[in-house]
């Protein structure tokens, strides 16, 4: 191997691939900060939509441009019938992301301007009318496949709101909404995580938006991504009991198996999502008259900050959160794509604007000088 070979990273962890204005994701001190403004400040104060415009257009939005915006959702969300039929086809076990994934790249079946990528703005809106039909494929696909009929989005709701809705029937109280449209903030963008880059990758080349949103679906699919706020909820069920948690970590730790949700692959420090969402399930469980799930999600954090000093993720929180709102467990991570929808097609057109296709090289390890062998002598 050539000493060049020395300065891989395979996993691209010290690669800086493009300047963005988006977030900037603070791993040394626990700070996230989205277009300038700091993630706390934005999940105490702010509501999705106004972060879904601050992402889209670089500043929070005025009470008219914020009116036009849930406007334009509200007139976004109903599926082309051909793609609930898509949906309906599928079986029934079918896991809620490849519906999602299949769902989204259906749209584009649908949309005879789906290759349009010239016009910023026309980019723009139709990631607009992607992120208000995300929810609207999770929720159809839900129903479907509890055989029970499929509800129309109530447009007097926010997109937490609406969601809620569309997956029980029922009209959220303030606090769910609140909830839920915290966790839809918390979820927006964070720097070029795995499938914000895959996003990228993607309209790189100049395909389609449905196309690169499906890039991005796949990839937070995956256990290693947002697949593992599903792992903590499993984790829990499997310990079973705050008395067991102690035996538990010491033996995932004697045998190196992962602790789903400790640990970051940026943050040295605290993930500073954490807190908001330890807070609500703190808040929810109480509520709930079912404490322990916190508990032992508690004790889990605390012996891994003791024993491995590896700090709770948004993952290891958010999935008590969603277990305490009677969501099922395999909505998760489809909770977390409709979120980050927005800083997926908000990074797709930062990279448009002044496109550059994504092209890294590799170091070739492989042999070198094998002389041909003619196929009767191999």
């Amino acid at each position: 191997m050539s000493e060049s070979a020395n300065s891989i990273d395979k996993g691209m962890a010290a690669v800086v691939a493009a300047e963005t204005n988006l977030s900037d994701v603070r791993g040394e001190i626990g700070e996230l900060i989205y277009c300038g403004y700091n993630i706390n400040d934005l999940a105490e104060k702010a509501t999705f939509e106004e972060v879904v415009h601050l992402l889209h257009r670089g500043h929070l939005p005025a009470a008219d441009e914020l009116a036009a915006l849930k406007a334009e959702f509200c007139a976004s969300r109903n599926l082309p019938g051909g793609v609930i039929d898509v949906l309906k086809a599928l079986p029934k076990d079918t896991s809620p992301m490849h519906a999602l994934r299949t769902g989204v790249s259906a749209l584009g079946c649908f949309d005879s301007e789906a290759e349009t990528q010239d016009d910023l703005e026309a980019v723009r809106k139709k990631s607009i009318q992607i992120m208000a039909q995300v929810p609207v494929i999770v929720a159809a696909f839900h129903r479907l496949r509890q055989g029970k009929e499929l509800l129309e989005s109530d447009n007097s709701l926010g997109e937490a709101a609406n969601f809620i809705w569309l997956i029980t029937g029922n009209k959220p109280s303030e606090d769910m909404e609140r909830t839920m449209d915290i966790c839809y903030i918390l979820h927006a963008d964070h720097g070029f995580n795995a499938s914000t880059f895959s996003g990228r990758v993607t309209i790189a080349t100049l395909s389609d938006v449905y196309s690169a949103v499906t890039s991005a679906i796949g990839t937070l699919k995956g256990p290693l991504h947002g697949g593992a706020n599903e792992g903590v909820i499993k984790m829990l069920q499997e310990i079973g009991d705050l008395e067991k948690v102690d035996a538990y970590v010491d033996d995932c730790l004697a045998n190196k198996r992962r602790i789903m949700g400790i640990g970051h692959r940026v943050y040295r420090v605290l993930d500073p999502r954490a807190p908001h969402l330890k807070r609500m399930a703190q808040k929810l469980t109480k509520e709930l008259g079912e404490p322990k799930w916190i508990q032992m999600s508690e004790r889990i954090a605390e012996l891994m900050l003791e024993k491995k000093n590896l700090n709770a993720n948004v993952d290891f929180y958010s999935a008590t959160v969603y277990y305490s709102l009677d969501i099922p467990t395999d909505l998760f991570t489809p909770i977390f794509a409709i979120a980050r929808t927005a800083g997926w097609t908000a990074h797709m057109i930062e990279h448009l604007d002044g496109n550059r296709l994504i092209r890294p090289r590799a170091q070739y390890a492989g042999d070198e000088g094998k002389p041909w062998v003619p196929l009767g002598d191999r």
